[in-house]
């Protein structure tokens, strides 16, 4: 294996160390730089690898243990582990053991367990792919799996975590006809309108996309703006709106759009993101509870759990223990108390959250409608292409799971509701 190709080893190992030793999520190490000395490929590359052994890490484990005395130390063990992934699922043993031993020699203080890792990944090479074939599809930790079981029971956690392990395809919204750029780029179109590609390749290097014709969003991230149906005209506030895809699609509508989040960096990636489509739409970089006026429809993309994510971002059940959830639902219920207060007599909110726990969306509603100050659901609002009516919730809300549409891909986790104002 070339040495590039060991670099690329040992930034993922670096990645997991983070992420299982610190807590630290995949896409702040990355926005800090962590993968910037390589170069474009590698770094798409190293990052994959991580996200796989994230996605397998219960099998590999598995896989390991029966070949070791004793847990190693964290970074000999994510070697381990990557390379276990790695050759079960068809990686040529040679350049991986090789790589992982060369990781572990080149660092002083585990330079003597090299012997250790070329015995035990030369058996997991041997025997392996055969055990991996035979271990159930990793589960959740139990912080998370608890409290969802509760919500949807068992067999529906089994079917959101068979999607976590599949994975994600690439999901795209167009700016203009979906079904031409379907057709442009040999995908599938989804029953909502979203495009979807199951081998897309790199991603800027795909037909459209330095013309703007279309961005990254997974489908049922989509759906919020969907739902809001902007119309030309119109004022509306996208509060908590970086990095933009939503807010591209209200801004293609033909709305007088306003995005409002408080990350400066998110909001610079948002600016680069509307340069590339073509659209506008008014940047404010502040807190959404500090926004005044009055708006015609307003979309709250409120700060969550990022539960409903992992399909994508399999580090969020390691990094994260459930632990600061109460802060985030607090706040969700003020800025959605707030965002009310900026709604014109008459008009419309659509809350999302992408989590998969009630607290975060339904009960969130709930709360809302029991204040019996007028506020209504409008559930009209959800009948939409794709919409399927059991996702539809008791109180008039969307509930999206990653099991859904799982015959195609499956989604991200979402709660969608549209409420309005009395005239």
């Amino acid at each position: 294996m070339s040495k590039s190709g060991m670099q690329t080893r040992r930034s993922a190992v670096y990645l997991l160390d983070q992420v299982l030793g610190e807590g630290r999520l995949l896409s702040e190490l990355i926005g800090a730089g962590a993968l910037d000395r390589l170069d474009p490929p590698e770094r798409a590359r190293a990052q994959r690898l991580a996200t796989d052994t994230l996605r397998s890490l219960e099998r590999a484990d598995r896989v390991l243990h029966k070949h070791l005395k004793k847990t190693p130390a964290l970074t000999v063990h994510n070697v381990l582990r990557l390379a276990a992934v790695e050759l079960c699922r068809g990686g040529a043993a040679h350049g991986v053991v090789n790589d992982a031993v060369e990781i572990v020699a080149r660092n002083k203080r585990t330079q003597g367990m090299k012997g250790m890792v070329n015995a035990v990944l030369r058996k997991v090479a041997a025997q392996g792919p055969d055990d991996w074939a035979k271990l159930r599809v990793p589960r959740l930790p139990k912080w998370l799996r608890a409290p969802l079981a509760e919500a949807y029971g068992a067999p529906a956690v089994a079917a959101m975590e068979a999607a976590h392990f599949q994975g994600a395809p690439l999901d795209l919204t167009a700016r203009g006809n979906p079904a031409a750029l379907a057709q442009t780029l040999g995908a599938v179109l989804l029953p909502t309108g979203t495009v979807r590609l199951h081998d897309a390749g790199q991603v800027s290097t795909l037909p459209g996309y330095d013309r703007g014709d279309w961005w990254v969003q997974d489908v049922a991230a989509a759906l919020p703006a969907r739902v809001l149906n902007a119309q030309p005209g119109e004022n509306v506030l996208d509060l908590c709106a970086a990095p933009g895809g939503k807010t591209m699609q209200l801004a293609a509508t033909g709305a007088r759009v306003t995005a409002v989040d408080d990350n400066p960096a998110r909001m610079a990636r948002l600016r680069d993101n509307l340069k590339r489509t073509g659209l506008t739409a008014e940047l404010v970089v502040g807190d959404a509870l500090a926004q005044t006026g009055t708006w015609d429809a307003i979309l709250l993309d409120a700060p969550c759990s990022a539960t409903g994510t992992i399909r994508r971002h399999p580090d969020l059940p390691f990094a994260k223990d459930g632990s600061g959830f109460g802060d985030l639902i607090e706040l969700q219920g003020a800025m959605l108390t707030h965002a009310l207060t900026l709604l014109k007599p008459g008009g419309r909110l659509v809350y999302c959250t992408c989590s998969l726990l009630p607290d975060e969306g339904e009960c969130q509603v709930d709360e809302v409608l029991a204040r019996d100050d007028g506020t209504k659901v409008d559930r009209a609002a959800l009948a939409l292409p794709g919409i399927a009516p059991e996702w539809i919730t008791p109180e008039g809300g969307l509930r999206l799971r990653p099991d859904y549409l799982g015959d195609q891909g499956g989604m991200d986790g979402f709660y969608i509701a549209c409420l309005t104002k009395p005239a």
